[in-house]
Protein backbone atom coordinates (compact mmCIF):
# COMPACT_ATOMS: atom_id res chain seq x y z
CA UNK A 1 0.00 0.00 0.00
CA UNK A 2 1.58 3.54 -1.33
CA UNK A 3 2.22 5.90 1.68
CA UNK A 4 -0.41 9.03 2.39
CA UNK A 5 0.84 11.93 1.23
CA UNK A 6 -1.84 14.71 2.77
CA UNK A 7 -1.83 18.28 1.64
CA UNK A 8 -1.04 20.80 5.22
CA UNK A 9 -4.13 22.81 6.31
CA UNK A 10 -5.42 24.11 9.23
CA UNK A 11 -5.72 20.88 10.80
CA UNK A 12 -1.73 19.89 10.81
CA UNK A 13 -1.13 23.56 12.43
CA UNK A 14 0.41 21.79 15.57
CA UNK A 15 2.92 20.23 12.72
CA UNK A 16 4.16 23.51 12.18
CA UNK A 17 6.10 24.58 15.32
CA UNK A 18 7.81 22.77 18.39
CA UNK A 19 8.80 23.95 21.65
CA UNK A 20 10.89 26.46 21.45
CA UNK A 21 7.90 28.65 19.55
CA UNK A 22 9.30 28.91 15.80
CA UNK A 23 6.95 28.88 13.53
CA UNK A 24 7.41 27.78 10.31
CA UNK A 25 5.45 26.29 6.97
CA UNK A 26 4.99 23.27 4.80
CA UNK A 27 2.95 21.72 1.65
CA UNK A 28 2.64 18.06 2.68
CA UNK A 29 2.73 16.08 5.31
CA UNK A 30 3.15 11.95 5.81
CA UNK A 31 3.00 9.84 8.51
CA UNK A 32 4.82 6.14 8.06
CA UNK A 33 4.70 3.08 10.06
CA UNK A 34 7.06 1.37 8.32
CA UNK A 35 10.89 1.54 7.52
CA UNK A 36 9.44 0.73 3.51
CA UNK A 37 7.07 3.61 3.66
CA UNK A 38 9.74 6.24 4.87
CA UNK A 39 11.99 4.70 1.96
CA UNK A 40 8.94 5.28 -0.49
CA UNK A 41 8.15 9.01 1.09
CA UNK A 42 12.05 10.31 1.26
CA UNK A 43 12.04 8.54 -3.06
CA UNK A 44 8.83 10.87 -3.84
CA UNK A 45 10.74 13.70 -2.27
CA UNK A 46 13.79 13.25 -4.39
CA UNK A 47 11.61 12.83 -7.73
CA UNK A 48 10.05 16.18 -6.88
CA UNK A 49 12.58 18.12 -5.46
CA UNK A 50 10.88 18.48 -2.19
CA UNK A 51 12.80 19.67 1.06
CA UNK A 52 11.86 17.11 3.90
CA UNK A 53 11.54 17.88 7.57
CA UNK A 54 11.86 14.60 9.95
CA UNK A 55 9.56 14.87 13.26
CA UNK A 56 9.01 12.79 16.19
CA UNK A 57 7.11 14.37 19.32
CA UNK A 58 8.49 17.75 18.46
CA UNK A 59 9.30 18.49 21.84
CA UNK A 60 12.78 20.00 21.46
CA UNK A 61 13.62 23.78 21.81
CA UNK A 62 16.07 24.93 18.99
CA UNK A 63 13.53 24.55 16.53
CA UNK A 64 14.90 21.12 14.73
CA UNK A 65 11.77 20.02 13.47
CA UNK A 66 10.23 22.93 12.28
CA UNK A 67 10.05 23.01 8.77
CA UNK A 68 10.59 25.36 6.06
CA UNK A 69 8.57 24.08 3.42
CA UNK A 70 8.23 20.86 1.11
CA UNK A 71 7.34 17.26 3.04
CA UNK A 72 6.64 16.86 6.72
CA UNK A 73 7.98 13.07 7.45
CA UNK A 74 6.34 13.10 10.86
CA UNK A 75 7.70 9.81 12.73
CA UNK A 76 5.20 9.44 15.57
CA UNK A 77 3.31 6.41 14.40
CA UNK A 78 5.95 4.34 14.28
CA UNK A 79 6.14 3.13 17.86
CA UNK A 80 6.48 -0.37 17.53
CA UNK A 81 8.31 -2.57 20.07
CA UNK A 82 10.57 -5.84 19.81
CA UNK A 83 10.78 -8.20 22.39
CA UNK A 84 13.26 -7.66 24.89
CA UNK A 85 16.30 -10.06 24.44
CA UNK A 86 18.92 -10.19 27.00
CA UNK A 87 20.37 -6.58 27.48
CA UNK A 88 19.00 -5.00 24.54
CA UNK A 89 15.13 -4.02 22.70
CA UNK A 90 15.07 -2.77 19.61
CA UNK A 91 11.96 0.03 19.03
CA UNK A 92 10.39 2.44 16.10
CA UNK A 93 11.91 5.52 16.23
CA UNK A 94 8.59 7.16 17.43
CA UNK A 95 8.40 5.32 20.91
CA UNK A 96 8.03 7.80 23.85
CA UNK A 97 10.59 7.36 26.65
CA UNK A 98 7.74 6.70 29.28
CA UNK A 99 6.64 3.96 26.93
CA UNK A 100 10.37 2.46 27.02
CA UNK A 101 10.14 2.57 30.64
CA UNK A 102 6.43 0.79 30.51
CA UNK A 103 7.98 -1.70 27.98
CA UNK A 104 10.90 -2.48 30.31
CA UNK A 105 8.79 -2.38 33.58
CA UNK A 106 8.99 -5.97 35.40
CA UNK A 107 12.10 -7.00 32.96
CA UNK A 108 14.56 -6.72 35.69
CA UNK A 109 16.34 -4.09 33.25
CA UNK A 110 16.00 -0.19 32.82
CA UNK A 111 17.04 2.21 29.97
CA UNK A 112 19.21 4.71 31.78
CA UNK A 113 18.76 7.95 29.35
CA UNK A 114 16.20 9.90 32.00
CA UNK A 115 15.17 13.41 30.62
CA UNK A 116 13.00 15.89 31.78
CA UNK A 117 10.68 15.50 29.04
CA UNK A 118 9.25 11.94 28.96
CA UNK A 119 7.08 12.51 26.11
CA UNK A 120 10.16 12.86 24.10
CA UNK A 121 10.64 10.21 21.68
CA UNK A 122 13.65 7.76 21.33
CA UNK A 123 14.41 9.00 17.53
CA UNK A 124 14.31 12.96 18.30
CA UNK A 125 16.87 11.41 21.88
CA UNK A 126 19.10 9.83 19.25
CA UNK A 127 18.70 12.60 16.48
CA UNK A 128 20.02 15.08 19.41
CA UNK A 129 22.62 12.59 21.55
CA UNK A 130 19.91 13.93 24.75
CA UNK A 131 20.94 13.42 27.93
CA UNK A 132 19.26 14.10 30.96
CA UNK A 133 19.87 14.15 34.73
CA UNK A 134 21.19 11.03 34.97
CA UNK A 135 24.20 11.54 32.35
CA UNK A 136 26.40 12.48 35.16
CA UNK A 137 26.55 8.60 35.63
CA UNK A 138 24.94 6.96 32.64
CA UNK A 139 26.21 9.66 30.41
CA UNK A 140 24.35 10.48 26.94
CA UNK A 141 21.98 8.63 24.91
CA UNK A 142 25.41 7.61 22.34
CA UNK A 143 26.46 5.22 25.08
CA UNK A 144 23.05 3.07 24.82
CA UNK A 145 22.38 2.78 21.20
CA UNK A 146 23.51 -0.70 19.77
CA UNK A 147 22.58 -0.51 16.53
CA UNK A 148 20.28 1.71 13.94
CA UNK A 149 18.21 1.47 10.94
CA UNK A 150 18.71 4.74 8.74
CA UNK A 151 17.26 5.54 5.50
CA UNK A 152 19.07 7.63 3.60
CA UNK A 153 18.43 10.82 1.67
CA UNK A 154 17.68 8.98 -1.51
CA UNK A 155 15.97 6.67 0.30
CA UNK A 156 18.40 3.91 0.76
CA UNK A 157 18.19 1.94 4.00
CA UNK A 158 21.11 1.19 5.92
CA UNK A 159 21.87 -0.87 9.02
CA UNK A 160 24.40 0.07 11.28
CA UNK A 161 25.90 -1.88 14.36
CA UNK A 162 28.32 -1.04 16.87
CA UNK A 163 31.69 -2.83 17.05
CA UNK A 164 30.75 -3.76 12.96
CA UNK A 165 30.39 -1.19 10.92
CA UNK A 166 33.54 1.31 11.68
CA UNK A 167 35.28 3.74 9.66
CA UNK A 168 39.00 2.44 8.35
CA UNK A 169 41.28 5.47 9.54
CA UNK A 170 39.20 8.80 7.89
CA UNK A 171 37.90 6.86 5.31
CA UNK A 172 34.35 5.38 5.06
CA UNK A 173 31.57 3.00 3.27
CA UNK A 174 28.30 2.80 4.31
CA UNK A 175 25.59 1.69 1.14
CA UNK A 176 26.20 3.62 -1.39
CA UNK A 177 28.00 6.59 0.12
CA UNK A 178 31.32 6.64 0.60
CA UNK A 179 33.97 9.23 1.57
CA UNK A 180 36.23 10.86 4.39
CA UNK A 181 35.52 11.82 7.91
CA UNK A 182 36.78 15.94 8.95
CA UNK A 183 40.11 14.63 10.61
CA UNK A 184 40.68 18.26 11.81
CA UNK A 185 37.40 18.34 13.60
CA UNK A 186 37.68 20.41 17.07
CA UNK A 187 37.18 18.15 20.32
CA UNK A 188 35.86 19.16 23.88
CA UNK A 189 37.90 18.73 27.05
CA UNK A 190 35.63 16.01 28.30
CA UNK A 191 32.43 17.68 28.73
CA UNK A 192 28.91 16.97 27.32
CA UNK A 193 28.49 17.63 23.77
CA UNK A 194 25.43 17.57 21.38
CA UNK A 195 26.72 20.21 18.80
CA UNK A 196 27.46 19.12 15.16
CA UNK A 197 28.71 15.44 14.00
CA UNK A 198 30.71 13.69 16.14
CA UNK A 199 33.52 12.29 14.12
CA UNK A 200 37.35 10.66 14.71
CA UNK A 201 39.01 7.83 13.01
CA UNK A 202 38.51 4.40 13.28
CA UNK A 203 34.91 5.30 14.58
CA UNK A 204 31.80 3.03 14.71
CA UNK A 205 29.46 4.90 11.52
CA UNK A 206 26.19 4.65 14.35
CA UNK A 207 27.99 7.46 16.30
CA UNK A 208 28.01 9.70 13.25
CA UNK A 209 23.79 9.43 12.43
CA UNK A 210 23.54 10.17 16.51
CA UNK A 211 23.26 13.70 17.52
CA UNK A 212 23.25 14.40 13.49
CA UNK A 213 19.89 15.86 13.97
CA UNK A 214 18.08 14.39 11.06
CA UNK A 215 20.46 15.83 8.08
CA UNK A 216 22.46 12.74 7.59
CA UNK A 217 19.41 10.32 7.10
CA UNK A 218 16.08 9.17 8.80
CA UNK A 219 16.53 7.10 11.74
CA UNK A 220 13.80 3.72 11.31
CA UNK A 221 14.60 1.69 13.89
CA UNK A 222 16.70 1.82 16.98
CA UNK A 223 18.50 -1.02 19.20
CA UNK A 224 19.20 0.21 22.38
CA UNK A 225 21.07 -1.21 25.78
CA UNK A 226 19.49 -1.69 28.99
CA UNK A 227 21.21 -1.86 32.19
CA UNK A 228 20.28 -4.39 34.97
CA UNK A 229 17.74 -2.39 37.30
CA UNK A 230 19.41 -1.43 40.84
CA UNK A 231 18.00 -2.78 44.13
CA UNK A 232 17.30 0.57 45.32
CA UNK A 233 17.55 4.23 44.38
CA UNK A 234 17.33 7.76 47.16
CA UNK A 235 17.03 10.58 45.76
CA UNK A 236 17.83 13.99 48.64
CA UNK A 237 17.27 17.43 48.37
CA UNK A 238 19.96 19.46 50.53
CA UNK A 239 19.22 23.30 51.07
CA UNK A 240 21.73 25.85 51.59
CA UNK A 241 21.67 29.28 53.01
CA UNK A 242 24.54 30.51 49.96
CA UNK A 243 25.34 29.61 46.79
CA UNK A 244 29.18 29.05 47.19
CA UNK A 245 28.24 26.54 49.91
CA UNK A 246 26.13 24.41 47.60
CA UNK A 247 29.00 24.37 44.94
CA UNK A 248 31.28 23.22 47.55
CA UNK A 249 29.09 20.62 47.90
CA UNK A 250 29.11 19.46 44.48
CA UNK A 251 33.02 19.19 44.56
CA UNK A 252 32.28 16.69 47.53
CA UNK A 253 29.88 14.81 46.02
CA UNK A 254 32.34 14.46 42.54
CA UNK A 255 35.40 13.92 44.84
CA UNK A 256 37.25 10.99 42.58
CA UNK A 257 37.35 8.02 44.08
CA UNK A 258 36.28 8.60 47.87
CA UNK A 259 32.05 7.94 47.27
CA UNK A 260 30.14 6.28 45.19
CA UNK A 261 29.70 7.84 41.85
CA UNK A 262 26.06 9.41 42.41
CA UNK A 263 23.60 8.73 39.46
CA UNK A 264 22.68 12.72 39.23
CA UNK A 265 23.45 16.09 40.89
CA UNK A 266 20.90 19.22 39.60
CA UNK A 267 21.18 22.39 40.90
CA UNK A 268 18.26 25.27 41.78
CA UNK A 269 19.45 28.77 42.13
CA UNK A 270 17.83 31.49 44.59
CA UNK A 271 15.58 33.11 41.80
CA UNK A 272 14.89 29.28 41.03
CA UNK A 273 13.66 28.72 44.48
CA UNK A 274 12.01 32.24 44.49
CA UNK A 275 9.88 30.90 41.42
CA UNK A 276 8.37 28.24 42.73
CA UNK A 277 7.15 29.80 45.77
CA UNK A 278 5.68 32.37 44.01
CA UNK A 279 4.04 29.94 41.43
CA UNK A 280 2.45 28.26 44.44
CA UNK A 281 1.15 31.03 46.04
CA UNK A 282 -0.28 32.32 42.79
CA UNK A 283 -1.38 30.06 41.01
CA UNK A 284 -3.46 26.84 41.44
CA UNK A 285 -2.08 24.23 38.84
CA UNK A 286 1.05 24.67 41.39
CA UNK A 287 -0.42 24.06 44.54
CA UNK A 288 1.09 20.74 45.02
CA UNK A 289 4.54 22.20 45.24
CA UNK A 290 5.88 21.35 48.58
CA UNK A 291 6.34 24.27 50.95
CA UNK A 292 9.94 26.11 50.68
CA UNK A 293 11.26 27.51 53.65
CA UNK A 294 12.44 31.54 53.07
CA UNK A 295 16.17 30.84 54.59
CA UNK A 296 16.04 27.89 51.10
CA UNK A 297 18.80 30.07 49.26
CA UNK A 298 20.18 27.58 47.26
CA UNK A 299 18.93 23.66 46.63
CA UNK A 300 20.76 20.36 45.31
CA UNK A 301 19.14 17.23 44.29
CA UNK A 302 21.22 14.51 44.25
CA UNK A 303 20.78 10.43 43.64
CA UNK A 304 22.80 7.42 44.54
CA UNK A 305 21.69 3.93 42.95
CA UNK A 306 22.97 2.47 46.61
CA UNK A 307 22.49 3.29 50.06
CA UNK A 308 23.07 6.67 50.49
CA UNK A 309 27.29 6.96 51.82
CA UNK A 310 27.71 7.41 55.63
CA UNK A 311 30.16 10.57 54.23
CA UNK A 312 27.64 11.89 52.72
CA UNK A 313 24.88 12.21 55.31
CA UNK A 314 27.71 13.68 57.40
CA UNK A 315 28.43 15.99 54.84
CA UNK A 316 25.27 17.26 54.38
CA UNK A 317 24.76 17.39 58.24
CA UNK A 318 27.21 19.78 58.34
CA UNK A 319 26.92 21.84 55.42
CA UNK A 320 23.44 21.72 54.63
CA UNK A 321 20.27 23.80 56.79
CA UNK A 322 18.07 20.97 55.50
CA UNK A 323 17.41 17.73 53.42
CA UNK A 324 14.57 15.89 52.10
CA UNK A 325 15.10 11.77 50.92
CA UNK A 326 13.29 10.32 48.75
CA UNK A 327 13.58 6.11 48.49
CA UNK A 328 12.38 4.11 45.37
CA UNK A 329 11.29 5.68 41.55
CA UNK A 330 7.62 6.75 43.28
CA UNK A 331 9.20 9.00 45.49
CA UNK A 332 11.82 10.06 43.40
CA UNK A 333 9.23 11.01 40.97
CA UNK A 334 7.60 13.67 42.85
CA UNK A 335 10.80 15.33 43.50
CA UNK A 336 11.33 15.17 40.09
CA UNK A 337 8.17 17.09 39.41
CA UNK A 338 9.31 19.88 41.54
CA UNK A 339 12.09 20.16 39.40
CA UNK A 340 9.87 19.98 36.02
CA UNK A 341 8.13 22.90 37.77
CA UNK A 342 10.58 25.58 36.97
CA UNK A 343 10.89 25.23 33.17
CA UNK A 344 6.61 25.24 33.23
CA UNK A 345 6.87 28.50 35.39
CA UNK A 346 9.17 29.78 32.82
CA UNK A 347 7.15 29.46 29.70
CA UNK A 348 4.31 30.04 31.41
CA UNK A 349 5.43 33.70 32.37
CA UNK A 350 6.95 34.23 29.13
CA UNK A 351 3.32 33.03 27.55
CA UNK A 352 1.47 35.56 29.48
CA UNK A 353 4.67 38.67 28.76
CA UNK A 354 3.74 37.60 24.90
CA UNK A 355 0.74 38.04 24.79
CA UNK A 356 1.45 42.00 25.37
CA UNK A 357 4.81 42.05 23.00
CA UNK A 358 4.51 39.08 20.88
CA UNK A 359 7.84 38.97 19.77
CA UNK A 360 9.31 38.25 23.12
CA UNK A 361 10.38 34.80 24.16
CA UNK A 362 12.45 33.25 26.91
CA UNK A 363 16.44 32.90 26.32
CA UNK A 364 18.08 29.31 27.45
CA UNK A 365 21.61 28.57 27.83
CA UNK A 366 22.78 24.66 27.26
CA UNK A 367 26.21 25.11 27.51
CA UNK A 368 29.05 22.77 29.75
CA UNK A 369 32.32 23.61 30.41
CA UNK A 370 35.10 21.75 32.12
CA UNK A 371 35.42 21.08 35.89
CA UNK A 372 37.81 23.23 36.64
CA UNK A 373 35.72 26.29 35.25
CA UNK A 374 32.55 25.37 37.35
CA UNK A 375 32.75 28.10 40.12
CA UNK A 376 34.19 31.25 36.79
CA UNK A 377 31.12 29.80 34.71
CA UNK A 378 28.87 30.38 37.92
CA UNK A 379 30.22 33.80 38.56
CA UNK A 380 30.10 35.00 34.74
CA UNK A 381 26.23 34.02 34.30
CA UNK A 382 25.44 36.07 38.00
CA UNK A 383 27.35 39.23 36.99
CA UNK A 384 26.65 39.80 33.28
CA UNK A 385 23.17 39.04 34.34
CA UNK A 386 23.34 42.18 37.16
CA UNK A 387 24.80 43.99 35.17
CA UNK A 388 22.44 43.47 32.21
CA UNK A 389 19.58 44.06 34.28
CA UNK A 390 17.51 40.84 33.31
CA UNK A 391 15.57 38.77 34.66
CA UNK A 392 16.53 34.71 35.16
CA UNK A 393 17.11 31.80 37.18
CA UNK A 394 19.39 29.16 37.18
CA UNK A 395 18.75 25.58 36.83
CA UNK A 396 20.30 21.96 35.57
CA UNK A 397 22.69 19.65 35.37
CA UNK A 398 25.55 20.86 37.56
CA UNK A 399 26.91 17.32 38.24
CA UNK A 400 28.41 17.87 33.92
CA UNK A 401 29.15 22.01 34.81
CA UNK A 402 25.75 21.88 32.75
CA UNK A 403 23.35 24.69 33.97
CA UNK A 404 20.73 26.12 31.82
CA UNK A 405 20.18 29.58 32.16
CA UNK A 406 16.36 30.99 31.63
CA UNK A 407 16.51 34.66 31.24
CA UNK A 408 12.74 36.36 31.18
CA UNK A 409 12.90 39.71 29.21
CA UNK A 410 10.71 41.74 30.01
CA UNK A 411 10.74 43.93 26.94
CA UNK A 412 11.86 43.65 23.28
CA UNK A 413 15.02 45.67 24.14
CA UNK A 414 15.69 43.00 27.26
CA UNK A 415 15.69 40.16 24.74
CA UNK A 416 18.21 41.88 22.75
CA UNK A 417 20.10 42.31 25.61
CA UNK A 418 19.91 38.86 26.72
CA UNK A 419 20.97 37.84 22.98
CA UNK A 420 24.26 39.52 23.08
CA UNK A 421 24.73 38.34 26.38
CA UNK A 422 24.46 34.93 25.43
CA UNK A 423 26.67 35.63 22.63
CA UNK A 424 29.72 37.00 25.05
CA UNK A 425 29.25 33.39 27.03
CA UNK A 426 29.41 31.04 24.51
CA UNK A 427 32.72 32.81 22.94
CA UNK A 428 34.06 32.59 26.72
CA UNK A 429 32.72 29.19 27.05
CA UNK A 430 34.72 28.01 23.51
CA UNK A 431 37.67 29.87 25.08
CA UNK A 432 37.39 27.54 27.80
CA UNK A 433 37.19 24.39 25.84
CA UNK A 434 33.30 24.16 26.24
CA UNK A 435 30.31 22.96 24.32
CA UNK A 436 27.85 25.83 23.16
CA UNK A 437 25.00 22.90 22.94
CA UNK A 438 25.55 20.06 26.03
CA UNK A 439 22.32 17.97 25.02
CA UNK A 440 19.65 20.32 23.47
CA UNK A 441 21.44 20.14 20.06
CA UNK A 442 21.59 23.55 18.01
CA UNK A 443 18.42 22.82 15.49
CA UNK A 444 17.80 26.58 12.89
CA UNK A 445 18.13 28.97 16.09
CA UNK A 446 21.45 28.23 17.35
CA UNK A 447 23.29 27.61 13.80
CA UNK A 448 26.03 31.17 14.68
CA UNK A 449 27.14 28.99 17.72
CA UNK A 450 28.27 26.19 15.92
CA UNK A 451 30.20 28.04 13.81
CA UNK A 452 31.58 29.66 16.81
CA UNK A 453 32.55 26.63 18.42
CA UNK A 454 33.76 24.35 15.42
CA UNK A 455 35.39 27.61 13.26
CA UNK A 456 35.48 28.11 9.39
CA UNK A 457 36.81 24.76 8.71
CA UNK A 458 35.17 22.31 11.18
CA UNK A 459 31.86 23.85 9.87
CA UNK A 460 33.15 23.26 6.16
CA UNK A 461 34.05 19.94 7.29
CA UNK A 462 30.87 18.72 8.18
CA UNK A 463 29.32 20.49 5.55
CA UNK A 464 31.18 17.92 3.34
CA UNK A 465 29.98 14.87 5.19
CA UNK A 466 26.73 16.56 4.63
CA UNK A 467 26.61 16.60 0.63
CA UNK A 468 28.13 13.10 0.17
CA UNK A 469 24.88 11.98 2.05
CA UNK A 470 22.38 15.07 0.97
CA UNK A 471 23.71 16.16 -2.73
CA UNK A 472 20.83 18.55 -2.71
CA UNK A 473 20.45 19.62 0.77
CA UNK A 474 16.83 18.68 0.98
CA UNK A 475 16.98 16.53 4.27
CA UNK A 476 16.18 18.96 7.60
CA UNK A 477 17.30 21.85 5.87
CA UNK A 478 18.22 24.75 7.99
CA UNK A 479 19.68 22.51 10.81
CA UNK A 480 22.71 23.00 12.36
CA UNK A 481 24.04 25.10 9.23
CA UNK A 482 21.29 27.71 8.73
CA UNK A 483 19.97 28.08 4.82
CA UNK A 484 21.88 27.11 2.23
CA UNK A 485 22.78 23.65 3.82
Amino acid sequence: MAIEILDVGAEQADYLHDESRREGHADQIAFPRTTEEVCEALRMAAENGWPVTVQGGRTGITGGCVPEGGLILNLSRMAAFGQIAGDRLTVQPGATLAEIRNATEGSGRFFPSDLTETSATIGGMVANNASGARSFKYGAVRNWVHALEVVLPHGEPVRLERGVHRACGNVFNLGSVSGNLCAHLRKCAQVKNAAGYFMEPDMDLVDLFIGAEGTLGVVTEIEIMLLPKPGQMNGLTAFFDAEERALEFVRFLRGAGRLPRPVAIEFFDSRALALLRKMKEEYPAFGDLPALAPEFDTALYFEFDCEVPDAVAEEIDRRAIDCWLSEGEKEIGILKNFRHAIPESVNLIIGERKRAIPGLTKLGTDMAVPDDRLEAVMRMYHEGLAQAGLEYVIFGHIGNNHVHVNILPRSLAEHDRGQALYLDWAKQVVAWNGSVSAEHGIGKNKTAFLALMYGAEGVAGMRAIKRLFDPAGRLNPGNLFGNGN
